[in-house]
């Protein structure tokens, strides 16, 4: 097992499909481009054996489906029910919700029970100008119909100061109504917010959503797994939610996560833009791809923070969020 110096290995794998994706979301793109597929994406059979030597190599145990947006890729459907057949503990999926009801055949074949959707208003107005693409009646819509196929759905928000600040409340509503967690995400300095004067405009620590939510409700703090990115909370007898505080309450010392880009590039942290080739190791038999991908992956282990996310230019769409 490769183990760092604070107890720390790889156990949660996040697969990007795609770096394309049918939105342009304001904190993830400045100049409103959607995003395109990287040059030399791999399919769908490329990253299975991806996902099988990181297994062995490194004991994954659960993964997670992310983009870009997934579910505009044509892979997603073989990856789907072929990573559903892999022995994982867990295997759940991150979209903005878009194209659920286009892919609802597959997600009951393939069988997967957890998806989150990204989703920042309620409001139609306010979800055009943050996402620029796409429209609300069809991701309110698809997220009923998980609902009735028995998928446990959280909802990730970002909230933004100048753009949905005044959503925080509305969201948790909604998803309380639903019996949906909902996952606040403090906005992170990623891609544009890196440098210059947006990050600070934006940022909601949780201090400042945590007053905002004790405005209508009373709640405790809950436990969350060990190596969780969450702090939750329980409202008695409504629900939990949940929030990713990357700035506030940095999560590093723990983390657990390696992520699997579409073009076959292993990152170890969001807070580092070093990456690592597999691609060339796909094709060589076990006793040579294992033990070069051990050291492949006690790179990646070290390129973690110790102690809090520090900025990285890198987009996170194109590194599986």
């Amino acid at each position: 097992m490769i183990v760092d110096k604070l107890g720390r290995r790889f156990r949660n794998l996040r697969v990007s499909l795609t770096a394309a994706c049918n939105y342009a979301c304001t904190y993830c793109v400045p100049d409103g481009k959607r995003l395109v597929p990287a040059k030399n994406e791999m399919p769908a059979t490329d990253l299975l054996k991806a996902v099988k030597l990181l297994q062995q190599a490194a004991g994954i145990d659960k993964l997670r489906i992310t983009g870009g947006e997934p579910l505009v890729t044509p892979k997603f459907d073989d990856f789907l029910l072929g990573v559903m057949q892999l022995p994982l503990e867990d295997v759940s999926l991150t979209t903005n919700g878009q194209l659920l009801g286009k892919k609802r055949a597959v997600i009951r074949e393939s069988g997967i029970k957890r998806i989150n959707v990204s989703l920042d208003t309620l409001n139609p107005m306010r979800f055009k100008q943050i996402a620029r693409g796409g429209d609300l009646h069809t991701v309110l819509e698809n997220i009923d119909a998980m609902l009735e196929d028995g998928v446990r759905l959280k909802i990730n928000m970002v909230p933004l100061r100048t753009q949905n600040q005044a959503d925080v409340l509305a969201m948790l509503d909604y998803c309380l109504e639903r019996g949906i967690e909902l996952r606040y995400i403090e906005l992170m300095r990623m891609g544009h917010l890196a440098t210059g004067n947006g990050f600070q405009a934006d940022f909601l620590s949780m201090a400042a959503l945590l007053d905002i939510i004790s405005e209508k409700y009373e709640f405790a703090r809950t436990d969350a797994p060990y190596d969780s990115t969450a702090a939750r909370f329980q409202i008695p007898g409504a629900g939990v939610f949940g929030i990713i505080a990357n700035e506030s309450e940095p999560f590093c010392r723990t983390c657990t996560r390696l992520r699997l880009s579409s073009d076959g590039y292993l990152y170890g942290c969001l807070s580092n833009s070093r990456r690592h080739s597999m691609q060339a190791l796909l094709d060589l038999p076990s006793y040579q791809s294992l033990p070069k991908l051990q050291n492949i992956l006690m790179g990646a282990l070290a390129d973690k923070q110790l102690a809090a996310f520090q900025g990285e230019t890198t987009v996170m769409k194109f590194i599986g969020g």
